[in-house]
C-alpha cells in the first residue's frame, strides 16, 4: 500500500466519522446519515478490504468516541454492518474489475443498504436481550422507514458516486 493510498483511506475514514455524528435525522433507534458513502466510495475504487477498513474502523471511532456507550459486550456487533458493507461493495467492485455502470452502483449500494440494515436489526435485537430492554416495536418497529431511507440513500449516492469514483481513480493512481 503506496502512502496516497493510506492517506486517502484515513481521510475516508475521518469523513466517515464526521457524517456519522453529522446527523440530519435521528429519532430512538434510527438515524438518517450520509455515513456509508465514504464506504461506499472505499469499496468501489479500492477493493474489499479497504472497504471493510474504512467502514470498520470509522464505525470503531463512531462507537467508542461518538456514540456514547463506549466499549461494551456488543461493540462488535455495532462496528460489523458498514465493515460487511464495505466488504461487500468492494468484493463486488472487484469481480467487476471496478468498472461499474450507473446501474451497477445503484444495484450495489441498495444490496449494501439492505445488509447495513439487517445487521443493524440484529446488533439491535442481540443489545435489547443482553440488556434487557427488548421489545419487538424497537427492534423492528421502523424496519420499513430503514429499508426505504436506505433505498433513497443508495440512489442518492449513485447520482454522484460515478464522477467521485472517476476523479479518485485519477488522483490515486497519479
Amino acid at each position: 500500500m503506496n502512502t496516497k493510498r493510506l492517506t486517502t483511506l484515513a481521510m475516508l475514514i475521518a469523513v466517515y466519522s464526521v457524517l456519522s455524528v453529522i446527523t440530519p435525522i435521528k429519532l430512538a433507534n434510527f438515524k438518517f446519515t450520509f455515513e456509508a458513502f465514504p464506504v461506499l466510495l472505499a469499496g468501489m475504487v479500492f477493493g474489499p478490504i479497504d472497504g471493510m477498513i474504512v467502514g470498520g474502523v470509522g464505525s470503531f471511532i463512531y462507537q467508542v468516541i461518538y456514540s456514547g456507550y463506549g466499549i461494551n459486550a456488543t461493540t462488535i456487533l455495532w462496528i460489523l454492518p458498514h465493515a460487511v458493507s464495505g466488504l461487500i461493495v468492494g468484493a463486488y467492485a472487484k469481480h467487476q474489475n471496478f468498472a461499474l455502470t450507473r446501474k451497477q452502483i445503484i444495484f450495489i449500494s441498495i444490496i449494501s443498504a439492505f445488509c447495513v440494515t439487517a445487521l443493524n436489526c440484529l446488533a439491535l435485537l442481540v443489545d435489547s436481550l443482553i440488556y434487557d430492554y427488548y421489545s419487538p416495536a424497537i427492534v423492528f418497529g421502523n424496519i420499513i422507514i430503514k429499508i426505504i431511507t436506505g433505498v433513497i440513500l443508495a440512489v442518492i449516492y449513485s447520482s454522484i458516486l460515478p464522477d467521485i469514483i472517476n476523479f479518485a481513480k485519477r488522483r490515486v493512481n497519479q
